[in-house]
C-alpha cells in the first residue's frame, strides 16, 4: 500500500504570531566579469559617457586651435622652451646653452619628443607654434581627466561637464593653455595620478601607476611637487586598510625612484654638487628657492606680484571670484574638500614673504577651482531638489543667486574675452619683426634677441652663436668669454615687452639699448617689437656723426633738385633738402640722370621704420616715357639699377604698376660723400 506525501504550499503554512511570511525568491546569477555580458554592463554603467565627454573635447579642441597662432602674442618663456626642444632633435643637447638646472628636463624633452613624432617644427613657419601644438594636446587630455576625476569625485555626467569645459573654455584657461609652459604638461599627469590613486579595484598596480605619473609631473614641472599631500590623502582614503601600510609604501618608494632618476642624471654627469666653471644640481635648486628675484609686496602696486595679480584678473575676475568662493564653499564638502584645501594651500603659498610667483603658476589652480565650482553647483541643486533643513535651503537658495549673478557678469565679459582670442592677432608685430631682419640684417651681423625668435633666426641663416638671446649676455659665461667686449660686439637688439620689463636685471642689455636706436618698429603697447641697431662708439657720438652726414646729405640733394634732367613728385624735394636720402640713392640718381631724363614719384618708407632716412626710390618715368610694368624702359632702369655694385649695389629692385622701386640695404658705406 502506497502513501502520497502532500506538501503545503510555503504560502499556507500556519505562521508563528509576528512573523512574516516566507516568499520564495528567483536567485539571479551575476554574469561573469569577463564573459559575454561584461560589454554589456560596461555600456549600461558608462554608455552615456561619451554623449557628454566627446562633445566637450570637441569644443576644448576647436577653441584652443582657433587662431591659435594670433593670440596670445609670443613670449620669452615659450620661446626658451621651444628651443630646448628644438635643441634635442637638431644639436642633440638638452639645451639651445648650457643646461643648468633651473628646470626638470623631461618637460621639454615630451615637446621635442611630440614635434619629432608629428614633424610639427617642419609644419609652421614660427617654432613656438610647435609648441602650441603640443599644448593643445595637453589641453585635451587634461579635460577628458578633469572630466573622469570628476566623475570619480561623485559628481553627475552634467556636473562633470560643467567642470570640464569651465576648465576649457575660461579666458584666463585659454590664455595660459595656449602658451607653451611645462604647467600644462605637468597638469595632464598630475590629474592621471589622482584618477589612479582613487582606484579599489587593482590597488597596488593603479598606486604605482598614480605614483609614477606623479614623479613624471614633478620632473615635468618642479612646483608641482606642492600638489604631493592633495596625492597622500586620497591615497590613504582610497587604500584598503588592512593593505594600506604596503600599498602606501610600495607607492611611496616607486614615486622616490622616480625622482631619484635627476638627482642620478646630474651625479653621472658630475654636475650634483656645486664646482669651479661648471653647473650643479645643487645650485639650480638654490636658486629656485632662494635665489630668485622677489615678486615683491601685495601692497607695492608696481611689484611684480601685482602685476601678475592684475593680469590674472583682468583675464577672468569672474572664474577667480567664482572659485575662490566655491573652494571655500568645498572645505566644507567632504568629496570636495581634499582640492578645496589644495587651492587654499597654493593662494597662501603664493603670498609668502620675498617670494618669487612665476606667471604660469595659476595652471596649477584652473583644474581644482573648476572642479570646486562644479561640485559646490551639484551641493546646491541636490539640496534644493530635496528640500532639506530650513538653513539648508537657505544656503543653496543663496548659492544660487551667486551662480546666476556669475553667470550674468560672466556671458559679456567671456564673450568680449573669447572675441578677442579667436580673432585678433596679436602676435604680428612679432613676425613683422622677423621678417625685417631676415630681409634686411646680413646673416653675418650679431643679434641679441628675446628667446621668443632664437630659433626661428637661426632656422633662417643666422649662424647659432650670432643669435643671443638677451638673459645669457650677463649670466652665462661662455656668451661672455665669446663677447670680450659685451654689448659691443653685438649689432642689433631687438626689444619685446619682456625685454624692457627687467632692463635693471641685466646691465649689459642695459648698455644696449642705452647706445641704439630704432631702425624699425612694429605694434605698439605691449605687442611692440622694435629693433635698434647698437652703435659700438656710444649714442652720442653717433649722433654727431649723423647730425654731420645730414649736413652732407642735405647739400648733395640740394644740387640734385637743381639738375635740369630731373623731376621730383610730391614731398620728395623736402626730403632732399632735410637730408633724409640715403647716399646711394642720390649717387644712384645723379648717375642716371647723366644718361637721360628721370622721374622721381617718392622716397618710400619701408613698413615698420620710421622715415627719417628713406633707402628706397620709386622712378616713375625714363626720358618721359612711363616705366609701366615689364616695359621696354622699365627693364632696362631695372638692369642698370642691377648692375650697380659694390658701394652702390642694391638690395631689391621691382616694377610695380607705380613705376621702378629699388631698395637699398640698411647699413650706409661710410665716407661714401665728401667731407666738407
Amino acid at each position: 500500500m502506497s502513501t502520497t506525501t502532500h506538501r503545503t504550499p510555503a504560502h499556507q503554512m500556519p505562521q508563528s504570531p509576528g512573523r512574516r511570511p516566507i516568499v520564495p525568491t528567483r536567485v539571479r546569477k551575476s554574469p561573469p566579469k569577463n564573459g559575454p555580458h561584461a560589454w554589456y554592463r560596461w555600456r549600461r554603467v558608462h554608455g552615456r559617457a561619451p554623449l557628454w565627454l566627446l562633445p566637450t573635447l570637441l569644443i576644448t579642441a576647436v577653441v584652443q586651435a582657433w587662431n591659435m597662432a594670433g593670440s596670445p602674442q609670443r613670449i620669452d618663456d615659450e620661446g626658451t622652451y621651444v628651443a630646448q626642444a628644438w635643441a634635442i632633435t637638431n644639436l642633440g643637447e638638452l639645451a639651445h646653452y648650457t643646461y643648468w638646472y633651473d628646470h626638470p628636463p623631461l618637460g621639454w624633452i615630451q615637446i621635442a619628443g611630440y614635434a619629432q613624432l608629428t614633424g610639427a617644427f617642419d609644419r609652421w613657419d614660427t617654432s613656438v607654434m610647435a609648441g602650441r601644438e603640443a599644448m593643445l594636446v595637453a589641453a585635451v587630455i587634461s579635460t577628458a581627466l578633469l572630466w573622469l576625476l570628476a566623475r570619480k569625485t561623485g559628481l553627475g555626467r552634467g556636473m562633470a561637464t560643467l567642470a570640464a569645459l569651465l576648465f576649457a573654455l575660461s579666458p584666463l584657461a585659454i590664455q595660459f593653455h595656449r602658451t607653451v609652459y611645462l604647467d600644462n604638461i605637468a597638469t595632464a599627469w598630475l590629474l592621471g595620478a589622482l584618477i589612479l590613486a582613487m582606484s579599489r579595484k587593482h590597488q597596488l598596480a593603479e598606486f604605482v601607476g598614480a605614483a609614477v605619473m606623479f614623479g613624471i609631473a614633478v620632473l615635468t614641472k618642479e612646483t608641482y611637487l606642492l600638489a604631493l599631500p592633495l596625492l597622500a590623502w586620497v591615497m590613504f582614503h582610497s587604500a584598503y586598510p588592512a593593505t594600506r601600510r604596503y600599498t602606501l609604501a610600495v607607492a611611496s618608494t616607486m614615486l622616490v625612484l622616480v625622482g631619484s632618476g635627476y638627482i642620478l642624471f646630474a651625479a653621472v654627469k658630475g654636475e650634483l654638487l656645486p664646482g669651479d666653471n661648471r653647473v650643479s644640481l645643487f645650485d639650480g635648486i638654490a636658486f629656485q628657492l632662494s635665489s630668485r628675484v622677489s615678486s615683491g609686496s601685495i601692497t607695492d602696486p608696481d611689484s611684480l606680484i601685482n602685476r601678475t595679480l592684475a593680469m590674472w584678473w583682468q583675464l577672468d575676475p569672474v572664474f577667480i571670484t567664482t572659485g575662490i568662493v566655491s573652494t571655500l564653499a568645498g572645505l566644507f564638502i567632504k568629496r570636495l574638500r581634499p582640492y578645496a584645501v589644495l587651492v587654499v594651500g597654493l593662494v597662501l603659498f603664493m603670498f609668502r614673504p620675498g617670494s618669487y610667483l612665476p606667471v604660469p603658476y595659476v595652471i596649477m589652480l584652473i583644474p581644482f577651482a573648476a572642479l570646486c565650482i562644479a561640485g559646490v553647483t551639484s551641493w546646491i541643486l541636490a539640496h534644493l531638489r530635496r528640500g532639506n533643513s530650513a538653513g539648508k535651503r537657505v544656503s543653496a537658495m543663496t548659492g544660487i543667486a551667486g551662480l546666476i549673478i556669475a553667470v550674468v557678469i560672466a556671458v559679456p565679459l567671456w564673450t568680449t574675452q573669447l572675441r578677442g582670442m579667436l580673432l585678433a592677432n596679436l602676435d604680428a608685430s612679432t613676425v613683422q619683426a622677423q621678417d625685417w631682419i631676415t630681409s634686411n640684417v646680413p646673416l653675418t651681423d650679431r643679434l641679441i634677441v628675446d628667446d621668443a625668435m632664437w630659433v626661428d633666426l637661426v632656422k633662417a641663416g643666422f649662424a647659432r652663436d650670432n643669435v643671443i638671446w638677451y638673459y645669457k649676455l650677463d649670466t652665462d659665461s661662455d656668451v661672455m668669454d665669446a663677447s670680450p667686449n659685451g654689448w659691443q660686439d653685438s649689432d642689433y637688439i631687438v626689444t619685446t615687452d619682456s625685454m624692457r620689463t627687467f632692463p635693471d636685471q641685466f646691465p649689459q642689455i642695459a648698455q644696449a639699448l642705452n647706445n641704439s636706436e630704432i631702425v624699425a618698429s612694429f605694434g605698439e603697447g605691449f605687442q611692440q617689437v622694435d629693433v635698434r641697431r647698437i652703435f659700438p662708439e656710444g649714442l652720442a657720438a653717433r649722433e654727431e656723426a649723423t647730425a654731420e652726414r645730414a649736413e652732407r646729405l642735405s647739400s648733395v640733394g640740394i644740387e640734385l633738385v637743381t639738375n635740369p634732367s630731373l623731376t621730383f613728385e610730391g614731398e620728395t624735394v623736402s626730403l632732399l633738402e632735410a637730408g633724409q636720402i640715403d647716399a646711394r640713392i642720390l649717387a644712384a640718381i645723379g648717375q642716371r640722370a647723366s644718361l637721360n631724363a628721370l622721374t622721381i614719384a617718392s622716397f618710400p618708407v619701408v613698413h615698420g621704420e620710421s622715415g627719417t632716412m628713406r633707402r628706397q626710390v620709386l622712378f616713375s618715368a625714363s626720358d618721359g616715357v612711363a616705366l609701366a610694368p615689364g616695359s621696354p624702359a622699365a627693364d632696362d632702369l631695372q638692369r642698370w639699377l642691377e648692375s650697380l655694385n659694390g658701394f652702390f649695389a642694391v638690395s631689391s629692385v621691382t616694377q610695380t604698376q607705380d613705376g621702378v622701386l629699388a631698395t637699398f640695404s640698411t647699413v650706409q658705406p661710410t665716407n661714401l660723400l665728401p667731407s666738407r
